[in-house]
């Protein structure tokens, strides 16, 4: 593969997006937002985090209302200098301090692999490549408000840096919780800051060269979050980019339209290179007689509210179907936060979807009269739309690459 290679297009690399956030302690909002977009047309990436001056209710609104604005300008092809003016332009200033009431770093990855990055009062990015970190060359641009009525009392300074991503790069950024973490403690008075956050990322990639972007930014926060006594002082949000081979995931739920098929459908299961999950009794009960594979139900995460998982040669785990994945999609609506939850199947089903990329959804027609009975709870939708919902959330969401092949 060449280097020059798009890291979108190429098939054996992927565009991984991954973030971790806790919110200031006591505080039931977060002040930090972060936004990611792909083009599910030619893979380009947008991200935007901003950090709202302060933490709560009022901080979200205006990092969102930043974040938003920097994605949207983005994808409709505004140019950045134009677009953080725009911005700039927009947020009001605080009249004590003389600064934006939000900062911004904001991510553009073209289909053509150049990355541009303008950043505006966030700790600087990271870029590691080939388990080193690179020091971006950065281009200073000035800018003077239009309004002078809210113009801030120190002049704006936007970083701009353009640089050709390559196959391995990872590319991290933070809030000033990150760095400020542990402020005023005896080890770190001044703050864990920017060189040892440096430092500390470059250590977990050299520990784990193929850490997961939502792994390493996790790791990151988590740090953080220990410097500041497990009480954040401030919000703390970490985002990674990171450009690898794609982790593929199978998901086979329900039985094929035709009985003569099970036996093809249990080849497509066992020939798929990479993880697999089968949802649903039936199905299971296929794969099991066609592959001549054991069943083997685990109770260690037993959850009354959720069906317990099975194991199987082949596959990463084995649950019960449609309950299983409605509760899916309710965590995958919900943020994913499944750190905290008790282990079920949609637990670690959840888990296994966030650490893929590609995910292919193989959905058997046959309809179960059971998920058709007027007396069962109103949760229980059909198979095939479960299916796309959850495909929805991780294409959207997620920006995982989603494919749904119906058998």
């Amino acid at each position: 593969m060449k280097i020059e290679a798009s890291m979108s297009e190429s098939k054996k690399t992927f565009i991984e997006v991954g973030h971790y956030q806790v919110c200031k302690h006591k505080q039931h909002a977060e002040g930090d937002v972060f936004l990611s977009q792909k083009n599910p047309t030619d893979g380009r990436v947008i991200t935007a985090l901003s950090d709202g001056l302060g933490s709560g209710i009022k901080a979200g609104v205006l990092a969102t209302l930043t974040a938003t604005m920097a994605t949207r300008f983005i994808a409709a092809d505004i140019p950045m200098r134009r677009a953080a003016e725009i911005i700039m332009n927009t947020l009001p200033v605080c009249k004590d301090r003389g600064i934006s009431y939000a900062t911004f770093t904001l991510v553009d990855i073209e289909p053509n692999n150049t990355v541009r990055i303008m950043e505006y009062d966030n700790p600087p990015y990271v870029l590691i490549r080939q388990e080193t970190i690179v020091e971006p060359i950065k281009d200073i641009k000035k800018l003077e408000r239009k309004n002078k009525a809210t113009a801030p009392k120190r002049e704006v300074e936007l970083q701009y840096s353009r640089y050709l991503a390559r196959p391995g790069d990872r590319l991290v950024f933070f809030s000033d919780g990150v760095t400020q973490s542990g402020m005023g403690s005896p080890n770190h008075p001044f703050g864990w800051g920017y060189e040892n956050v440096q430092t500390f990322i470059l250590e977990k990639i050299l520990e784990n060269p193929d850490i997961s972007a939502r792994n390493l930014a996790k790791a990151v926060v988590k740090e953080a979050l220990m410097y500041d006594g497990y009480k954040s002082k401030d919000d703390i949000t970490c985002g990674v980019i990171y450009g690898r081979n794609p982790r593929d995931l199978l998901v086979l739920t329900g039985p094929p339209l035709r009985k003569e098929s099970d036996g093809d459908y249990a080849r497509l299961f066992d020939s798929f290179d990479g993880k697999r999950i089968i949802c649903g009794g039936t199905t299971a009960n296929i794969i099991s007689r066609e592959l001549n594979r054991q069943i083997k139900v685990q109770l260690k995460d037993f959850d009354v509210k959720i069906p317990p998982y099975s194991e199987m040669d082949g596959a990463e785990m084995v649950t019960e179907g449609i309950i299983t994945m409605g509760a899916v999609a309710e965590l995958l609506e919900n943020g994913a936060k499944t750190e905290g939850l008790k282990t079920n199947a949609a637990t670690k089903m959840v888990d296994l979807f966030l650490d893929s990329d590609r995910i292919k959804f193989v959905v058997g027609t046959k309809i179960n009269e059971a998920h058709q009975d007027p007396n069962m709870p109103v949760e229980l939708e059909i198979r095939r739309n479960v299916v796309k919902k959850i495909a929805s959330l991780l294409q959207d969401v997620y920006l995982k690459e989603v494919s749904i092949q119906y058998f």
